[in-house]
């Protein structure tokens, strides 16, 4: 199974991976199963080179699997190399990357990707809240995820960061929205998707939830927490995306100039003058 940023739906999708170098969150049920492993460099160049006859009316790659940055700088600048002599119509590549990724990374090594055409960074915050972290098994706090998202803008890459809604429970509601927010502010990202914890069978917090032990949101809870979030975060101009199938109501926000509709919006769903997605529709 591939996993991809909706955004890149129409990308060249090249796995350079397997899996996830971390595969530890007690959500995730991406890569369950799925060892962890490096994709041989004469098969990644074989699929270049199948690409370079098949897909030229594609302009995007991205790199899977769940954290193609962690590779060591050599193999990525090969591979980089190896698209950019290829494949010359393509404008932008695009990878998940991780705190722990990126923190292996100098800032002269992440310059040199960003100038070898990574144009993009897709990178999980979750929840700006230390506990909640820890408790779902993340690698990094907070103030490590936000210092490497920095970074990453700051050699020139695009950085969209994912947040997830319902992650702290019933429990922890309010004070994930809030912190969420806050890191979200610090991190300054040029994206932020937000998304509704779905529980997948399989995962430590589906065998929580089966336990009694977590007890997410339900959807007005859910949206309760999305408005808080979207209230409390400043973007200097960024997009703030809620439109994943996951959500109970769609949102697409250019902030700051767009927060008060959307909030006005939000707020008509909890009045039930909106209508929800079902929960038969959400997907992951």
């Amino acid at each position: 199974m591939i996993i991809r940023p909706p955004s890149e739906a129409g990308s060249i999708l090249l796995q350079v991976t397997l899996g996830c170098s971390h595969g530890k969150c007690a959500f995730c049920g991406a890569y369950l199963g799925k060892r962890f492993g490096i994709k041989p460099r004469e098969v990644v160049f074989g699929d270049i080179a199948w690409v370079a006859r098949h897909c030229r009316d594609q302009r995007r790659v991205f790199l899977c699997d769940g954290d193609a940055v962690i590779l060591p700088q050599v193999r990525l600048v090969e591979i980089l190399t190896r698209i950019r002599e290829d494949l010359p119509w393509v404008t932008r590549v695009g990878a998940y990357a991780g705190a722990k990724s990126l923190k292996r990374k100098t800032d002269a090594e992440l310059a040199e990707l960003r100038g070898l055409g990574l144009g993009i960074v897709y990178m999980g915050l979750e929840s700006g809240d230390d506990a909640i972290l820890r408790a779902m098994g993340k690698n990094g706090d907070a103030a490590c995820i936000v210092e490497q998202g920095r970074r990453a803008r700051a050699a020139g890459l695009k950085l969209n960061v994912t947040v997830i809604n319902g992650l702290g429970g019933v429990e922890r509601s309010a004070i994930h929205a809030e912190a969420t927010a806050r890191a979200l502010t610090r991190m300054d990202p040029d994206q932020v998707g937000a998304l509704s914890l779905m529980l997948v069978p399989g995962t430590p917090l589906h065998d929580r939830f089966e336990r009694g032990e977590f007890v997410p949101p339900d959807a007005r809870g859910m949206l309760r927490e999305l408005r808080a979030l979207l209230a409390g975060t400043e973007l200097t101009r960024g997009l703030f995306l809620a439109d994943h199938a996951s959500n109970y109501l769609p949102l697409k926000v250019r902030l700051p100039s767009g927060r008060d509709a959307a909030l006005t919006r939000i707020d008509r769903a909890l009045d039930g003058l909106t209508p929800l997605r079902p929960e038969s529709a959400r997907r992951l």
